[in-house]
């Protein structure tokens, strides 16, 4: 029997978000094998250990996402490094209190100070195992305008873009709004550290392109206008890292559908179920569009030295794909398009999260 240190909430704007996931992957456990030990993070960045009776209640209900409140009475959460492995223990007063082992951290954390290599510097310098991507892999997964970089080198066709800095935007703004205008309206405007389209506003018009850069802003300074594509399909599809020296697994896609000229999948249609926004999985794409997708995602997934797990997002125009998004801590509750995936490619929600531990236990810390 493993344990399982479930890290979620976090001072992102994914707080809520990672909360639903958390619950989620705590009931579907598969506690034959492993058992969980709860670690919140509040909104002010204070850890906490939460009771299972709390987490197992985090689920989405009537659009309304569940948070760590920030009067919780939960003791403070602790880890450590010991001589014997690595422990997690309540903080009573100057006394660390009640330490249980940890055998693996799945941090379930979403945007920035969780899924950008910040808390995976922390386990690595613990050497405690950890589901997913390293240090800089997810530091440069988890920005857009270094993605989008990374991945044209490596010549895979990316979504335009035009990268905003609040000193760009200072300095020459008059540059930025003609450069902006050559991708063509409406754009998007979203944080380039963010996920789970927080931030994000579609642009139809010049007008209305500085409050769309101010509204990104409060939650990154580094913001991306991206092309609005005409006609695209959104197409996503999952990875999962191979075990040993095994290339990684692709899963079959799945489809958002989005009814109407004017919606998008921002936050609201993500998880607040809007009716306007269906998932198809898998989608009704022809074969050889299939096998470009997942030969793309694999390659994606390999360019940016990602481990353990993916979601990669494309656009599809005219039948010719182009990559949107990389994400390597993507959504993750049952109803989530990533476990949805899988479990039409022959992994249920269980033995999916069964899996990517696995994968974790398997893979040492440090240099690799």
């Amino acid at each position: 029997m493993k344990n399982v240190a479930l890290i979620f909430g976090g001072v992102s704007g994914e707080h809520e978000v990672s909360c639903a996931t958390a619950g989620g992957v705590f009931r579907a456990l598969d506690r034959t094998r492993f058992t969980p030990i709860a670690i919140g993070i509040s909104k002010s960045g204070r850890w906490v250990r939460v009771p299972d009776s709390v987490i197992e209640t985090f689920r989405i209900v009537d659009g309304q996402l569940p948070e760590i409140p920030a009067d919780n009475p939960y003791p403070d959460a602790l880890l450590l490094h010991e001589d014997e492995g690595v422990v997690v223990g309540v903080r009573d007063g100057q006394t660390i209190c009640d330490p249980e082992p940890v055998d693996v951290a799945f941090a379930l954390l979403h945007g920035p100070f969780g899924e950008d290599g910040t808390i995976q510097g922390w386990f690595e310098m613990l050497g405690l195992p950890y589901v997913g991507a390293g240090v800089a892999s997810s530091a440069m997964s988890m920005d857009k305008d270094l993605t989008k970089l990374q991945l044209q080198a490596a010549g895979i066709p990316v979504v335009p873009w035009v990268k905003v800095t609040p000193a760009d935007w200072q300095r020459r703004r008059s540059a930025i709004e003609a450069e902006v205008a050559d991708l063509g309206y409406p754009v998007f405007v979203k944080p380039s550290r963010m996920g789970s389209s927080v931030g994000m506003t579609r642009v139809k018009n010049p007008e209305d392109l500085a409050d769309a850069i101010a509204k990104a802003q409060a939650y990154d300074p580094q913001v991306l206008v991206e092309a609005g594509l005409s006609g695209a399909r959104e197409i996503e599809v999952g990875v999962l890292g191979g075990h040993g020296f095994d290339l990684p697994r692709v899963s079959c896609p799945g489809e958002i559908v989005v009814a109407g000229n004017d919606g998008f999948y921002d936050y609201d249609a993500k998880y607040r179920g809007l009716d306007f926004v269906t998932l198809e999985v898998p989608a009704k794409l022809d074969p050889a569009l299939t096998e470009r997708l997942q030969e793309m995602a694999a390659k994606v997934f390999q360019v940016m030295r990602v481990e353990g797990l993916a979601r990669v997002d494309f656009f599809v125009v005219d039948g010719e794909p182009v990559v949107n998004e990389l994400n390597t801590m993507p959504g993750f509750t049952s109803a989530s398009l990533f476990p949805q995936v899988w479990g039409v490619s022959g992994y249920s929600y269980t033995e999916l999260i069964s899996e990517l531990l696995d994968l974790a236990l398997e893979r040492p810390v440090g240099l690799r």
